[in-house]
């Protein structure tokens, strides 16, 4: 039986690796293309000799982390890092199979004749979730080689992320590329001036054309969340084709059985499309069990792994006084992208009756790769959307999340919001409309509307720019 020859396997190097020859030739393929907002942020990870540390860089398929990596090696030639000492391996190649971590870097060394003993070296690993035991691997070559930058990638993010806290302690620094925000999408397609940036104290920024920014934010619930459907008019005639058939798809039906060993692929395609339908809803897992026929201990593990592959965030449930339920019973979960909803079932215009819970789900989407969990809170005869607690488990700032005006003239029906903010003592609260945008005074509640458009575009913004105190309610700077 024939079997690769090393040769083969450094001919495959120096192909994935075309700057070593032409530096500049890397142009053509990635970094013609667009840079994230969130590349300003993984670069001084790389960059940075002190800690000496992997960068994991972990997100969704399709988001742009393959792209993202060659773009960082276009930065790092131009200045001045000599093109071989920059290495890259996609490890889910077949040619890999069966290749340690050390095993490659050897072979990285014969193919570049760089000692990678001695010189400062760049190597990114992506996809590195298909090797064995990989964990423990990259953490001892960290420990072994300190002039050498490791960068590895991978889509299955939280199965990464437990990895890198149970055996990276130290050695890693974890770095999470979510689906594009609302903010870098008007950013891709140079529609900024739907936007003034305001440097006012509470953080709200202004539309300039409120029409138009609804319409963009129609689209970015549809197709937006990844960085090739932007572009795509093919595409976005069939986002199902793309982005079910490629994307979600492939998770289902290849990457989680093969992490985790599932056998009944069809039961757990059933359960992600009951969840995807019901994204921002809340579901138990009685029903779940009860429509499925699949036992609740399964449902959870299957949630567990539907989360390990960035396809949906659960969310926990408060009661009206913020305090958490002994029994995590029924919860709420969302995609992880809008646009998931559109490929799976079918393109949402601004009437249509799920476009509240597709708004919704945009807004939480924008927070999935902050480390600060979110809440909704729910009782008896009332729910309010989105909860904040501080380290001491106090609720400190609510949100209502509505696509209608109605609610600027008729703030009293916002029952539930009243209730809540009054049981916890919270002074201002935020309501999202669909075109209002204006502050009211109910009671002892400061309400501020701001259209939901708006609002999800400022939360992109303030996250990715750094304004860390201020990307939770917007209206409660202060508040962390």
């Amino acid at each position: 039986m024939q079997q690769i020859s090393k040769e083969q396997v450094i001919r495959r190097i120096q192909a994935e690796n075309i700057w070593w020859v032409s530096p500049h030739e890397i142009d053509k393929t990635y970094n013609n293309l667009r840079r994230r907002a969130y590349f300003n942020l993984l670069l001084p990870l790389v960059e940075a000799i002190e800690p000496k540390r992997a960068v994991l860089l972990m997100g969704p398929r399709r988001v742009g982390k393959t792209v993202m990596m060659h773009q960082v090696v276009q930065e790092l030639i131009s200045h001045d890092v000599k093109s071989k000492h920059c290495c890259y391996f996609s490890v889910d190649h077949p040619i890999f199979n069966g290749l340690g971590l050390q095993n490659l870097l050897d072979l990285y060394a014969q193919a570049s004749n760089i000692d990678v003993t001695k010189e400062t070296v760049f190597i990114f690993f992506d996809e590195i979730q298909y090797l064995k035991d990989w964990e423990v691997h990259l953490k001892s070559l960290v420990d072994r080689y300190s002039n050498i930058k490791f960068i590895a990638s991978g889509s299955s993010a939280a199965a990464l992320k437990i990895k890198s806290a149970e055996s990276g302690a130290g050695r890693f620094t974890d770095f999470l590329l979510p689906p594009l925000t609302f903010h870098e999408y008007l950013d891709l397609l140079d529609r900024n001036e739907l936007i003034e940036i305001s440097n006012g104290e509470d953080g709200f920024n202004k539309e300039t054309n409120i029409d138009e920014l609804n319409r963009c934010f129609i689209q970015y619930l549809n197709f937006g969340g990844y960085p090739e459907v932007v572009f795509s008019e093919t595409i976005q005639s069939n986002p199902g084709r793309f982005i079910k058939s490629d994307i979600i798809d492939r998770v289902l039906l290849r990457d989680l059985p093969s992490l985790y060993g599932i056998q009944d692929i069809q039961e757990l395609n059933y359960l992600f499309t009951t969840l995807a339908f019901n994204t921002a809803n809340e579901v138990s897992l009685e029903n779940l069990s009860q429509s499925s026929g699949v036992a609740k201990n399964t449902i959870k593990k299957y949630i567990e792994y539907l989360e390990a592959a960035f396809l949906i965030k659960l969310v926990h449930r408060i009661d009206r006084n913020a305090r958490h339920f002994q029994r995590a019973n029924f919860f709420k979960v969302y995609l992880t992208n809008p646009s998931m909803w559109s490929a799976l079932f079918e393109v949402l215009t601004s009437e249509d009756r799920s476009i509240g819970q597709l708004a919704e789900t945009a807004i939480f989407s924008q927070w999935f790769h902050a480390s600060e969990p979110r809440y909704y809170a729910r009782w008896n005869d009332g729910e309010v959307d989105i909860v904040g607690l501080n380290a001491q488990q106090k609720a400190t700032w609510a949100i209502e999340v509505k696509w209608s005006d109605r609610f600027v003239e008729r703030p009293q029906e916002l029952k539930s919001l009243l209730k809540f903010c009054t049981a916890n003592k919270i002074e201002q609260a935020v309501v999202t409309t669909l075109t209002r945008h204006e502050t009211i005074r109910h009671g002892d509640l400061d309400i501020k509307f701001i259209p939901a458009s708006l609002y999800c575009w400022t939360l992109g913004y303030n996250i990715v720019k750094g304004h860390i105190k201020r990307f939770q309610t917007i209206s409660t700077p202060n508040q962390t």
